[in-house]
């Protein structure tokens, strides 16, 4: 049995819930903003409004089907993320390390300056906002977590860290482990 599936999610004071069982979609809305999941076939999502929570099952005969349960964990998870998301929201920072290299915000956008001919500009999707703080930290945010990682993501990818001079971008927390070069001697 699925051990994440089977926990009900707690539902916190002003978050709106809308289960529509026939188009097997949920509607989660807070204060960060709204967003709708649509859940596979075989997997059921109830909400109890005098409990706050809401609750994922599968059928009792699909519990012996791996992927039936696979999909009961992923859409229990889906769906807290997204009530997470709605009331705190997410975030991933990024840093830019070379030297001349920063990102400098245009409109709702960013312009990326790492060390190519040309500067990269990149706009984030709807719901997604970008902060700068200094030159080279990039704070993406949003209450999506997908939308928020994709951005960064496609960001990151732009210029990955390398790890003989530790230049590109990378996560804040990320550890860019370092090789030695090429050692000439006698």
């Amino acid at each position: 049995m699925s051990r994440i599936g089977k926990k009900p999610i707690s539902v916190p004071s002003g978050v709106n819930v809308k289960v529509n069982d026939s188009a097997r979609s949920i509607g989660v809305s807070g204060p960060k903003g709204d967003l709708t999941f649509e859940w596979v076939d075989g997997v059921s999502v109830a909400y109890d409004e005098g409990d706050k929570t809401i609750c994922c099952t599968i059928p009792e005969a699909q519990m012996g089907q791996r992927q039936r349960r696979a999909h009961w964990g992923t859409t229990r998870a889906r769906i807290q993320n997204m009530v997470t998301g709605v009331t705190t929201g997410f975030s991933k920072t990024l840093n830019i390390v070379g030297v001349g290299w920063n990102a400098k915000p245009q409109g709702k956008g960013v312009q990326l300056n790492i060390g190519y001919c040309h500067p990269i500009d990149l706009m984030p999707p709807q719901g997604v906002d970008v902060t700068i703080e200094g030159n080279n930290k990039i704070i993406i945010s949003g209450p999506d977590k997908h939308l928020v990682g994709q951005f960064a993501a496609t960001i990151r990818d732009k210029r990955k860290p390398e790890p003989y001079n530790g230049k590109g971008i990378m996560y804040h927390d990320e550890v860019i482990t370092r090789k030695q070069g090429k050692v000439f001697g006698s």
